[in-house]
This record gives structure tokens, C-alpha cells and sequence, in this order.
């Protein structure tokens, strides 16, 4: 008779806890991506002038990344990684997109957006887009429910062919004739919503608290539900901008300014999750796109100590800060020196939510085991190396504290534990290393382009 009830009550539990597991609110997903911001210029990464204190008490509630890299040194393929868990030559996003020249991110690639569509999810995105301004590659036709933002780069000019609101607003004296006709006006940019056109050119100096909102009213409108917010800041990209009420406040200058409010971006969209009880459902990353311009009059940022700026392969061109937060499931205080990037968001998410990943080849990995603190974790790019694009071609490779780099001028070791500013060459005193990076280069780099995605 024991045995009998011992049975029962087993075949209860045991359907109480699917139960419950099936009752388990999906988490919220929201990547907060800025532009052109370098590794330094975060207080908790050591910037001395730049203040932000909502990223550092992010970091304090979290964990901190400081072996975190972009998938690319440039804006568009950048985001095409991120969105995609793949290596940009894989996806056939290898170089910038320009306003009005054909071209983007295949609509037919699964991105995260796609993914999390298949769950249930709501999804937007606002901000700088960068993956091709013809409408079938527009956020809207890449499983995000709504788009607000720049589409590329803001310092570019307009699309003349672009979708136009028929509640446009014009600005500096534009007309739709000079839209219509435009060739080149650098840095009057629009700003899209959906696919049309509803001010041009943008009012900039707003743009970082407008994206904010719309921030705070998506999450608010989807809080009873699962959702996916994809914030990709413009600013710190040039020309920076900021509102009268951080404009001359940073001891950074307009550069400062910039970052300043785009932590107070991060801080306002924190403190909407605790009002509305879903800090404890939802994962919250902030990282950057790659590292800043190499300016010498303080527009750009700072990657120290890391060498190299934005368009190299250098670490300062691609490892960038990144911290992550999620109230009860990640623990406080956290810091990881593994290796981990942009492109292990997608199938960290898939683990996280349950969704289904695309079955076409992958470069990411999950990276839930860095992100939750277990023990020991390791890596999961330990063993097969992680490796750096500068377009479609293969410049360096990082296995473990060993960074190979091989460009047109030299070959160069660097063990990055000791030298993180690059500024010793070993490979010299290690013929061996250097012989069996370069061949994990050569394999990779063939299987790659063997089993780049192709779309009929």
C-alpha cells in the first residue's frame, strides 16, 4: 500500500512541476546596442571623465564582460552578427550599407526577431537598422512587429526613393522635391516609422530621448506578454548630439554628453522594468557595435588600454564593453574574463526561451553558463577559437590568451594576459603557436566560405 501511495504522490509532483514549468512566464529579451562607443567609455570599464552611473549599478546587480567582442569592426556587419549568431561573411553582409545602393541583410536569414516571433513574442525595434533601406530589408520584413529609427548611419543623407508619411514632417527648409532629389547631403538623415518617412531631416539632438520613449511605451503596452525589444542607440556615433538637458554637462565634452544620456537611456528603461514587476523576467544587455573612431579632436572615444580603433582588427576595434542583468537569475556583482561575443546572443536566447534556431551553420554559441555564473565556466569559443573579419577577409584569431594576427604588413602573436595593449610581438619566440593558429585560420576560413548561406 506504501508503495502504492509513494507512487501516487510521485506521478503528482511530477505533473505539478510541468505544471509549473509550463506556466513559466517566457523571459523578455532586450539588447540595448549603442554606436561607435569604445571600451573605456563606461565608468565600471575605467573611463575618468565620462559618468554613468546606471550602467554601473548594472553591472554592480550583474555581471561585466571584459572579454566581450563585436563580430565585426564596422556598423553593418556588426549588426548583421548580432542578428544573425553568424559571422558576417557567412550571412553575405561583409561591408557597410549605403543609403539609395542595393543590397542588405537577406530577409530569408532567421533573426533573432524571426526566432522569437515563432514563441509568441512581440517584437520591435528602434534605432539605427544599417542592414539595407529598400523596404523587403527594413526591420519589418526581419520579424520585428515595428520599427522607429535611422536606418543607417547618421551621418549619412536619404533613400530619394523612400516611403514617404503623408503626415511628414520637413525640417531645415526641405521640401519632398529636395527629398526626391537628393544626391548627397551628409548628415541630414530620416527617421523612419515602420517603412515611411515621418521627419526629415531628423532633429537629432532629441533623437536619444525619443528612442527612450518609445523604449518605455513598447515594454509598457507588452507587459502582459512575452516580448523582444532591439534598442540600437545612434549616438556616440558622429555627428554626436545631445538634448539641452545633458548638452555641456560632461567633463568629455560633446562625446561625454552623448554616452551620459545614453545612460540615463539605460537607467530610464531599467527602472521601468522594476515598476512594472518584470525585472525579474527579463535579460537586459548593453554592449557596443565596435570600437570608436580613431579622432583626434575628442569626438570619438577611448579603447584603452586596448590598441586599435574602429575599421581594425586590432582589440580596440572589437572588443567592446558589455553588461548584462537579469534581477534573481544572474547573480550580483559578477565579472567574466571569458571570451564571448555578439553572436552568442541568438542561441543563448534559443536556450533561454525554447525557440527553435535556424538549421542552417551557426558561429555562435550559448554562453548561459558565463552568464549565470556557474562555476568554472569556460568559454565555449575555448577550443575552437574565435576569430576576426575585417570584410571577407580572415585577419586574426583568438585561441585561449593567444591572438594571431596576419594583415598585408606583418604576422603578429600577441598573448593577450600579459600584453592587452598589443604592443609586443612574440611570434618569433613561438614558431609552433603561430603554425598552429595560422592552420585553425586556414581551416576555418575555407569551411566558412564553403557554407556561406545561400538564398534561391
Amino acid at each position: 500500500m506504501k508503495f502504492i501511495i509513494g507512487i501516487i504522490i510521485a506521478f503528482i509532483s511530477c505533473n505539478l512541476s510541468l505544471f509549473a514549468q509550463e506556466k513559466q512566464p517566457k523571459p523578455n529579451v532586450i539588447i540595448f546596442f549603442t554606436d561607435d562607443q569604445g571600451y573605456q567609455d563606461v565608468g565600471v570599464f575605467g573611463s575618468p571623465l565620462i559618468k554613468t552611473p546606471n550602467l554601473d549599478k548594472m553591472a554592480a546587480e550583474g555581471i561585466k564582460f571584459t572579454d566581450f567582442y563585436a563580430a565585426s569592426s564596422v556598423c553593418s556587419p556588426s549588426r548583421a552578427a548580432l542578428l544573425t549568431g553568424s559571422y558576417p561573411p557567412r550571412v553575405g553582409v561583409p561591408d557597410v550599407f549605403w543609403p539609395n545602393l542595393p543590397g542588405g541583410l537577406s530577409n530569408k536569414e532567421m533573426t533573432i526577431a524571426d526566432m522569437l516571433k515563432t514563441e509568441g513574442y512581440a517584437t520591435a525595434c528602434i534605432g539605427k537598422w544599417h542592414l539595407g533601406d529598400e523596404e523587403q530589408y527594413l526591420p519589418t520584413s526581419q520579424g520585428f512587429d515595428s520599427y522607429y529609427g535611422i536606418p543607417f548611419s547618421n551621418d549619412m543623407s536619404v533613400n530619394p526613393k523612400s516611403k514617404v508619411s503623408k503626415d511628414i514632417v520637413f525640417r531645415e527648409g526641405m521640401t519632398i522635391d529636395s527629398l526626391r532629389q537628393v544626391k548627397w547631403r551628409g548628415r541630414r538623415v530620416p527617421l523612419l516609422e515602420q517603412n515611411e518617412v515621418i521627419e526629415y531631416p531628423v532633429d537629432q539632438s532629441s533623437i536619444t530621448q525619443r528612442y527612450t520613449e518609445k523604449a518605455v511605451e513598447f515594454i509598457t503596452e507588452n507587459k502582459d506578454k512575452p516580448f523582444f525589444l532591439y534598442l540600437a542607440q545612434t549616438m556616440p556615433h558622429v555627428p554626436l548630439y545631445a538634448s539641452p538637458k545633458f548638452k555641456g554637462k560632461s567633463a568629455r565634452g560633446l562625446y561625454g554628453d552623448a554616452v551620459e544620456e545614453i545612460d540615463w537611456s539605460m537607467g530610464t528603461i531599467l527602472e521601468t522594468l522594476k515598476s512594472l514587476g518584470l525585472d525579474e523576467n527579463t535579460l537586459v544587455v548593453f554592449t557596443s557595435d565596435n570600437g570608436p573612431w580613431d579622432l583626434k579632436d575628442k569626438q570619438g572615444g577611448s579603447a584603452l588600454p586596448l590598441r586599435g580603433f574602429k575599421s581594425q582588427t586590432l582589440e580596440g576595434g572589437m572588443r567592446v564593453p558589455m553588461i548584462a542583468q537579469w534581477k534573481g537569475k544572474i547573480k550580483e556583482g559578477l565579472v567574466s574574463n571569458e571570451v564571448a561575443s555578439t553572436i552568442d546572443l541568438l542561441p543563448t536566447i534559443a536556450h533561454l526561451t525554447g525557440a527553435k534556431m535556424s538549421d542552417k551553420p551557426m558561429d555562435g554559441k550559448n554562453i548561459w553558463s558565463l552568464l549565470s555564473g556557474v562555476e568554472k565556466a569556460k568559454s565555449p569559443h575555448e577550443k575552437d577559437g574565435f576569430y576576426y573579419y575585417l570584410k571577407n577577409e580572415l585577419q586574426a584569431v583568438r585561441k585561449g590568451d593567444w591572438k594571431l594576427r596576419i594583415t598585408k604588413d606583418c604576422v603578429a602573436l600577441y598573448n593577450l594576459r600579459d600584453d592587452i595593449s598589443e604592443s609586443k610581438n612574440v611570434a618569433a619566440a613561438n614558431p609552433k603557436i603561430v603554425k598552429k593558429l595560422q592552420k585553425m585560420m586556414t581551416a576555418f576560413d575555407e569551411d566558412l566560405k564553403k557554407n556561406q548561406h545561400q538564398f534561391n
